[in-house]
This record gives C-alpha cells, structure tokens and sequence, in this order.
C-alpha cells in the first residue's frame, strides 16, 4: 500500500446502492478543511451533528448532516469528518466525484481506516480484526464473538501474557548482567510457577476444538446417503426454499450444493450431496467422490436412509458427529415403523414429524463444537500461529530453567532468548512488534470504507 500519513482518504463507509442514508467517511489532515470548502461550515463543534448544504462549487450535491471528529478523539486518532446524504446511486457518484477533487484526497484502500485507528494506536490488531467480524456476523453467536473480540477482549489477554513474560524477562536478564549476584531460592520457585502457569495458560486457549474459528467459518454440516434418500428434500427443508432439485430419479444431484443456515444463532454451512452408490457414469463418479471428500471434512454429518429403504454407510471420515435419520416415515405402514432402528431419528419433510427434534438435535451439536462460552476465543490461524511459537518458546525456556538455585550449569542467556522471543511472538498477534509486516496481510481481507 502506497499510503502517506499526510494523505486524506475517503470512502463510502455505508452499502452501495439505494437506501434511505449514504455515510461517507473522510478522515485526515485535511479532512476540516474540505468540510468548510464544501459546506461552508467552519469551527464545527465535535460530535454534534450539524444541517449542511453540500456543494461542487456553484452546484448543490445534496442537503443532509455532517458529524466533526476532532483527533485524536476519534475512530481513526486523525481529523475525521462524515457526511450523512441520501442514498442513491447518483448522490453516492456525484459526492464521491466532489471528494476525489479535493486537495490532497485520495480514496481510501480497504481496511486503511481501521489501519490508521492501529498505527495510531487507537486499538490493537486483533480489535481490528474483531470490527471486520463484526461486519461480516451472520448470527447472533458471530456477533457476540465478534463485538467481544473488537472491544479489545482477546488482545487484553495476550497483552497481559506479554507482559507477564517480560515481568519474567527481566529478572533473568538481571543474572545476565550480573552473574556474580544469585538470586534466593525463593524468587526462583516464583520465576517457575509463573513460566508454569503462563505455558498452561496458553496452552489451554490453544487446545478449544478450533470452536472460535468454526463459530467465524461456520460449522460445516454434510447430508449423506443413498439416492433418493431425501437428501435434497432435506436441504430444501432447512433452507425454506427450493435450493437442490427434487427428483424420483437416481442420481439428480451430481454437485455438491452448499447453503448458509442460522441454526439456534450458530452459522452452519449444509451441504446437500450426491447419493453414495457404485455407477458407471463419469460424471456421477466424480459427484460422489466430492460428495464423500466434502462429508469426511465436515464437523457434523447428517447420514440419511430411506425409511423403507438402505443405508450406505460413508466409507472412512474422521471422528465427526453424526446424526443418523430415517427418512419419508410418513409413507410407513405401523410395522415398517415398528422395525426402523433406534439409533435413527424417524423423520418427514413432508409432514413435518420429528423435524423440530432434528434442529434441536443439530443446534445442540453447533452449540457443543462452537460455544466458546465467557473467555476470549481463538478466531484466526494467524493468532493461533503466533500462540504455538510463543508456547514453543516458552516450553524451551521452561526446560532450561528447570534448575535449583546454586547450579552454575544454567545457560541464563539461552532462557533470556527464549523468552524474548516468546514475547516477540505473542507481539505480532496483537500488533506491538512487527506491525509493518502484517498490516497488509491483515487488513486485505478488509471492505473498503472501514
């Protein structure tokens, strides 16, 4: 990104298209500036929304509000000024064309705002990545997460290791400095509970199932069975609408089709998926076998069998939760019903029966794989990354200072590394060491405007 801290950018902060209001965000040093130019308005009282005409010299752009944030007060640490329009494509062109002419303006890359709000020092990364999430929530339980992590939530934990291995670090650099000084007996049994609880600390927020990262993704969920099992009916079903096609032919869906669902506030991403069968057809085969590589990667499986009919088993997988179902029981006779196994759930799409069973049944299993309760949870590889090298490294120096005051045979500088590194890495997570090699990386996944 080819950014300067003397530019100021501006965007369309609110969607694209018509809506009631369009927000368009400006946000620099000469973010006041361009306000007076193009209002008129000068000296503004920060905070408080203020009646304005905009205008392209002579023209008249639009009537609406205007909000003066004054730095370092402000989302970004900088002057920032929104201009509150109506919405419509045409407003939005012709607002975002009296922008661009300004002096010094330039339109802002994605994510630059957030960005600026870090290097200002206005949050961390991991709130920064939180806002982005919050963004793009979809249910209830991403938009908890979410607002948790972008109020600062997990970098206040990492933030507070750090701290604790530098508190940690200093006195082993003090025996590096002065060899000839040992320190007692007991400060050393503290210097090694604290190495101890911060290596079981991090480790146990590194051992949660992956449940924060699978509560941002989504629980991926895969419908299995033979043809004609009701597969695509299911999908339907849970979908409220016609997704997959239904057919009495064998072998119709040859795809896997994928659908968003909000089940009990969890995102779950359902798959509906070519029957399980032996066949001769190219194209059928190859439905199949993304069928059953999509099934083995998915954390949930719904493995479905005709009430009346076979069950076909998928072939290898891991140790995902399965739901076991038995199809279309509204067309079984009291004996057929009499004989399904109990292991099935008895279900039909058509009638209705066992269906609210089934997504208690799935949103108990989400919330079990994805509530990540009260704590700060994991949400990225990137931070689970730089929490296993910061566990690594402080396991090592753990190793090392596993000594009795007294013993010349410890290398202090070695535990000193360690740790420095330890902290280095748990740094880069959060944004205090390194910034300017994941800026980019971060906040390229970022819409522009935020």
């Amino acid at each position: 990104m080819n950014a300067s801290p003397d530019d100021t950018i501006y965007a369309l902060a609110s969607a694209a298209g018509r809506a009631g209001v369009a927000v368009f965000r400006v946000s620099g040093p000469g973010a006041f500036e361009g306000l007076q130019r193009l209002t008129g308005l000068v000296g503004i009282e920060p905070r408080y929304a203020v009646r304005a005409t905009v205008r392209d010299g002579e023209e008249v752009v639009d009537d609406g509000l205007v909000l003066a944030f004054a730095a370092p007060a402000s989302f970004t640490g900088e002057d920032i000024v929104e201009y509150q329009l109506h919405g419509g494509r045409a407003v939005e062109a012709a607002m975002l064309r009296v922008l661009g002419k300004q002096p010094g303006y330039r339109i802002a890359e994605p994510g630059e705002f957030s960005r600026r709000a870090v290097l200002n020092g206005k949050m961390d990364l991991t709130a920064a990545e939180g806002i982005a999430d919050l963004v793009d929530a979809e249910t209830d339980a991403q938009r908890v997460q979410a607002r948790r992590q972008s109020r600062g939530a997990l970098g206040a934990l990492y933030a507070d290791w750090r701290t604790q291995i530098i508190r940690i670090l200093a006195y082993i650099e003090a025996l590096v400095d002065f060899p000839d000084e040992d320190l007692p007996e007991e400060v050393w049994r503290q210097i090694r509970g604290q190495m101890e609880a911060l290596e079981a600390g991090i480790a146990a927020h590194l051992d949660d199932g992956g449940r924060g990262e699978r509560l941002r993704d989504g629980l991926r969920m895969a419908i299995v069975g033979p043809p004609n099992a009701g597969k695509s009916s299911l999908l339907n079903w849970l979908a409220r609408r016609d997704a997959a096609i239904v057919s009495d032919v064998a072998g119709t869906t040859r795809d896997v089709i994928e659908i968003h669902l909000d089940i009990g506030g969890f995102p779950i991403l359902v798959a509906d998926t070519a029957g399980l069968r032996e066949s001769t057809d190219s194209v059928e085969t190859e439905g199949i076998r993304r069928a059953t590589a999509w099934a083995e990667s998915a954390d949930l499986v719904l493995d479905l069998q005709d009430g009346a009919g076979e069950s076909a088993p998928l072939k290898g997988g891991g140790d995902q939760e399965r739901i076991f179902l038995s199809t279309k029981v509204d067309r079984l006779s009291d004996a057929a019903r009499a004989g399904l196994s109990g292991e099935r759930m008895a279900i039909s799409v058509r009638t209705g029966e066992g269906t609210d069973a089934l997504l208690s049944r799935i949103g108990s299993v989400a919330a079990d794989l994805m509530d990540v309760g009260e704590a700060p949870a994991l949400t990225r590889a990137r931070h689970r990354a730089g929490l296993a090298e910061c566990l690594g490294h402080l396991r090592r120096a753990g190793t090392l200072a596993s000594f009795e005051a007294g013993e010349e045979e410890v290398e202090y500088g070695l535990v000193a590394e360690d740790l420095r590194l330890a902290a280095r890495a748990l740094g880069r997570v959060t944004g205090a060491v390194d910034i300017e090699e994941i800026l980019d990386l971060v906040f390229s996944e970022f819409c522009i405007g935020k």
